[in-house]
């Protein structure tokens, strides 16, 4: 069954009554705005007023990553974290981390079970994802914890999450061009060129008095989020001119106007992760609201997990199909950006990798491809479950016939023959590595 957005199932049955709910939901053709998401909100008691200080995270790529380094070092320096992130892997629960816990199954049916009352009886027609939010906040508002870190779903202009408004600090990671449906419809004053349109859209999470800290893009989407912020009141902490992190021999250097801090690699994999982490740091230096010492950012390196975004799977059902001692990893990058940095990664590593692909439709079967082409020992193209998505045709066309089919993950990697350095891949989609974690027995936590 193919279904057009997020799905989610449950072992618990009250737990799934809600989820085949919010699983029914859909959104109004053409509908973007906040006026849903706060009329749900305000018939909920406005919860988004109650949130402990917010840390906001915008971005196309690394988003979830950074907010993966702000929650490792605000624990790391004691602090209860609560976490709302997207989307899932296997589990709704992992959306939603309450004082530092997955959300429990209990409290979860009840959530959702509140938040979709409300919307029915209200006559809202909410979506999945402002359902998501508000039951999110709804937990938040009501246990008590010293921060909590939000990742923005879509955009930010008009994401769900965006109703906060006095977050303790904002942050924007990478930004490429993804979701083109969305963020770049057609909409009156608003930048002509794409990437400056994104920059546009993610910097819609500016807030006045909070620091906007950002990456170092282009001069044109530099220029497109300092207006932004300007417009919202909010000062924009850029890398480059405010702050710097530069990968060292023995691990990181961080440097802002505070001063210096020599960090450790981090333990997540790939070289963009160093942006990532400093993008955590410099948000976490820049704001007055919470404590957190040096001592606390260093531990971050080694405390932060974000799964399947470049994992190195573990024993598994999976993983012994293939031969002993096989490195086999998994992503759930989809777009150009996340093919760069996958190349970035392999390329220094080892010469020649299978890539294991599943790839929704709606994403550019060359995204990965392309990147990765002089690497690349064949290729092996999957279903995503429950999901339409491109079949072995799609990506022939960009890498000849040697493209070929296979039933699901486990058909492919009992068909591959890697030998010497060889290594495995499996990439294209959040929905597919969530499978695979499920079927490896690596279930997030």
């Amino acid at each position: 069954m193919v279904r057009p957005f997020d799905f989610a199932v449950s072992d618990d049955p009250r737990v799934q009554a809600q989820l085949d709910r919010l699983g029914a939901l859909s959104v109004p053709q053409g509908r973007i705005g906040l006026e849903t998401i706060r009329a749900l909100l305000d018939c909920l008691g406005n919860p988004q007023h109650d949130l402990p200080p917010v840390f906001h995270v915008a971005g196309t790529n690394g988003k979830g990553s950074t907010c993966a380094f702000l929650r490792a070092a605000l624990e790391a320096a004691g602090k209860t974290v609560h976490v709302f992130t997207s989307p899932h892997l296997v589990r709704f629960n992992e959306r939603i981390r309450v004082a530092g816990q997955l959300i429990s199954d209990e409290m979860l049916a009840d959530l959702l079970g509140e938040v979709l009352d409300a919307a029915e009886v209200g006559g809202i027609g909410a979506s999945f994802f402002e359902v998501s939010t508000a039951a999110a906040f709804l937990a938040f508002a009501r246990t008590p914890a010293d921060a909590c870190v939000i990742e923005v779903g879509l955009g930010g202009r008009f994401d769900a999450t965006n109703v906060i408004e006095t977050p303790a600090v904002c942050g924007i990671a990478t930004l490429g061009i993804d979701h083109e449906a969305f963020l770049l419809s057609p909409d009156a004053d608003t930048p002509a060129e794409p990437h400056n349109r994104i920059a546009f859209e993610k910097a819609g999470i500016a807030k006045p008095g909070a620091p906007l800290v950002t990456l170092d893009y282009t001069q044109g989407m530099n220029e497109t989020i300092a207006a932004q912020a300007a417009k919202a009141g909010a000062s924009v902490i850029r890398q480059a001119l405010d702050w710097s992190i530069t990968p060292t021999r023995d691990g990181l250097l961080y440097r802002d106007g505070k001063g210096s801090l020599r960090l450790p690699h981090p333990r997540l994999a790939g070289e963009h992760q160093a942006i990532n982490a400093g993008l955590a740091i410099a948000m976490l230096r820049h704001q007055d609201t919470v404590d957190v010492p040096d001592a606390a950012l260093v531990a971050a390196m080694e405390w932060a997990r974000w799964p399947a975004r470049l994992q190195r799977l573990g024993d598994g059902p999976l993983t012994a199909l293939l031969p002993p001692g096989t490195p086999c990893w998994l992503d759930g990058g989809h777009n150009p950006d996340a093919g760069k940095a996958l190349a970035r990664h392999f390329n220094e590593r080892r010469p020649y990798v299978h890539l294991v692909i599943g790839m929704l439709k709606n994403k550019d079967p060359d995204a990965l491809i392309g990147p990765l082409a002089g690497r690349l020992a064949s290729v092996t193209v999957v279903p995503v479950p429950a999901h339409d998505c491109h079949d072995a045709s799609a990506f022939q066309r960009v890498f000849a016939p040697e493209a070929t089919a296979a039933s699901d993950v486990t058909e492919a990697l009992r068909r591959l023959k890697p030998v010497g350095d060889e290594i495995v891949l499996i990439a294209g989609s959040l929905y597919l590595a969530g499978t695979v974690l499920r079927e490896n027995g690596e279930i997030p936590d």
